[in-house]
């Protein structure tokens, strides 16, 4: 079988979900950094593994593959992850639930949207700031109203770790670093304790993958 490589960034939101997802299927893999400050997505290499420009790429069972969703939909039915519930309804329901926040939420916090949103005020720093500020609590806090339909068990949606938090705390990475507050979202604080302490999620950190 040949070698998985993930072409990824530490601070990535859509490659620290795969990190996790790799994780939690005891997928043995090698990470490849491509720096999005340094402009690495952009050049002719990375532009033949994804034309889009954007991490992660994974390479695995011969394929090269983009979309972290999409991705992990593969690892999920490949790799028996049980990320998602069989019933149908139930499957629709938790994948809107993840989606809030990695359709909805995390495209408009993408760091090329940022930089091009703060490159049009003078004050960079600080528009950068309110940019992600306005976005993402309100995210949080539909997060949080969503999760009233579901038994936190400790998870998002039960007993084990699943797509939805898989979602979240590359979100909560992103509001920390920020400075947003979400102390207020009891079954998000919740969920994010269960998940600090998961191995799987420890080992997908940034701060435990960040290049020396």
């Amino acid at each position: 079988m040949s070698e998985t490589v993930l072409f990824d960034y530490w601070r990535s939101s859509a490659s620290y979900r795969l990190r996790i997802a790799l994780n939690l299927g005891g997928i043995a893999y090698r990470a490849v950094s491509v720096d999005l400050v340094k402009g690495e997505q952009r050049s002719a290499a990375h532009l033949a593994r994804n034309p889009q420009g954007l991490v992660p790429v994974l390479e695995i069972d011969g394929l090269q593959l983009t979309q972290s969703l999409a991705i992990l939909e593969y690892l999920d039915q490949t790799r028996s992850l049980t990320l998602l519930p069989q019933d149908p309804a139930r499957r629709a329901q938790v994948q809107a639930l993840a989606q809030s926040i990695a359709v909805d939420l995390h495209p408009v916090c993408n760091l090329q949207v940022v930089a091009y949103a703060a490159s049009l005020s003078a004050n960079q720093t600080e528009a950068r700031e309110n940019w992600m500020k306005h976005f993402i609590r309100p995210g949080l806090q539909a997060f949080e109203s969503l999760l009233g339909a579901f038994e936190q068990g400790p998870y998002c949606v039960g007993d084990t770790p699943g797509l939805a938090d898989i979602c979240l705390m590359p979100q909560l990475y992103n509001a920390r670093r920020w400075g947003v507050e979400f102390s207020d979202l009891p079954r998000v604080i919740a969920v994010e304790a269960t998940c600090a302490k998961h191995p799987a999620f420890v080992a997908a950190h940034p701060d435990k993958v960040r290049p020396d």
